[in-house]
């Protein structure tokens, strides 16, 4: 698929990443437009997921679900055994620089524990799309990690849409660290379907230049006694843009249920625009739901004590992007997503700064960086 944006004929995504309520529309906040490639698939034939994922809602809905799915070449399908602990990390791997489209299926079975890493890497200067579709159930008792990571050049193009269904007593974590492309559209949607089931996300984004983030985070909580703990926090420098839509639905029939969003944004820059909708839906009575959002610029304190240490108003800016980096690298659940990362590290600070970064956290790179995903000292001893 390379080269896509130029080879392939284009179509339009219209009003995609909605929220379940939607709101202001003079700020423009409800949805996002997005222009992507269509390929011609004409005579080819691929295997499906099974008919029980088109049940489970995701983040971008319907419209990019149905676009993914007639563009991968290929779907795959990964089932967790029951009661099992110890079964490899569930890998997808979305190479931009060859405009990947990804279809994923994970089933996790009853007291199974599994971690799924969703890894969108590339760095070249073509205008590319790349697209991952990531739809998971977990059935009562089982544990879920998903870790995303989004590192990608400032002219690709990237869709994530990920669609979490949890059953009672089931256990969802979930990291997300969108770190570049020129323009991010992400949305996750995780339904709490059984009684005293869990979900704590956090989101972690880095904006800069004039690159475009738009985030859904959606969380339905059907089932009683259910625990919903949604954090986000990011930085916007230069002329980023970005919108984030939280909503925690607490829905008729899921009494006891309590739910927590709150945002943090660090904005260095002027022509910066942020946009954040927080919302809590209700059709229950013995429930709690919580929102806010905090955002601001470094104290101008703070920013006096850095710089009367030698430090440039630019590198004071730096220690927090840097400490983002620093997150995504300890977060980050295997060797593929931990060289997306310092890659993306060494395009934004600089490889002298992304190299101590992993010697800061005890992590090696082999020779050949560009070759070979990093390993962290304990794995080599285990190797």
């Amino acid at each position: 698929m390379a080269d896509n944006a130029k080879t392939e004929p284009m179509v339009t995504l219209e009003r995609v990443n909605t929220p379940p309520a939607q709101t202001w529309n003079y700020l423009k906040t409800n949805d996002i437009t997005l222009t992507v490639p269509r390929l011609s698939r004409k005579g080819d034939v691929y295997f499906a997921l099974p008919r029980l994922f088109d049940r489970v809602e995701t983040g971008m809905g319907a419209k990019v679900t149905d676009w993914v799915t007639s563009q991968a070449a290929d779907a795959t399908y990964v089932e967790v055994r029951a009661g099992e602990k110890n079964h490899a990390p569930i890998v997808v791997d979305v190479d931009s620089n060859a405009g990947v489209v990804s279809d994923t299926g994970v089933m996790v079975r009853h007291d199974a524990d599994a971690t799924v890493v969703v890894v969108a890497r590339g760095a070249d200067d073509d205008k590319r799309t790349s697209a991952a579709l990531v739809r998971i159930v977990v059935e009562a008792g089982a544990r879920l990690r998903l870790v995303e990571v989004v590192a990608e050049g400032d002219a690709h193009q990237h869709l994530e849409s990920v669609g979490i269904s949890a059953d009672e007593g089931a256990t969802v974590e979930v990291r997300q660290f969108f770190l570049g492309a020129g323009t991010t559209a992400a949305g996750i949607c995780c339904a709490l379907e059984g009684d005293n089931a869990r979900v704590d996300l956090q989101s972690h984004y880095l904006g800069q230049g004039t690159q475009v983030l738009d985030i859904n985070h959606v969380v339905r909580m059907a089932g009683k006694n259910g625990r919903a703990d949604v954090r986000e926090s990011g930085i916007l420098n230069d002329a980023a843009h970005k919108t984030l839509r939280a909503t925690i639905d607490l829905v008729h029939g899921g009494s006891g249920s309590k739910g927590n969003e709150i945002e943090s944004v660090l904005v260095n820059g002027d022509d910066v625009v942020n946009k954040t909708m927080p919302v809590i839906l209700c059709d229950e009575d013995d429930v709690q739901g919580n929102h806010g959002a905090t955002i601001g610029s470094v104290d101008p304190q703070q920013m006096d004590y850095l710089m009367g240490r030698g430090l440039s108003r630019e590198q004071a800016q730096g220690l927090f992007v840097r400490a983002l980096f620093d997150d995504a690298l300890i977060e980050a659940a295997h060797p593929l997503a931990r060289k997306a990362v310092f890659d993306r590290a060494a395009a934004v600070l600089g490889q002298e700064v992304a190299r101590d970064l992993l010697d800061t956290l005890g992590i090696e790179l082999p020779a050949d960086a560009d070759q070979t995903a990093p390993t962290t000292r304990e794995d080599a001893r285990n190797a």
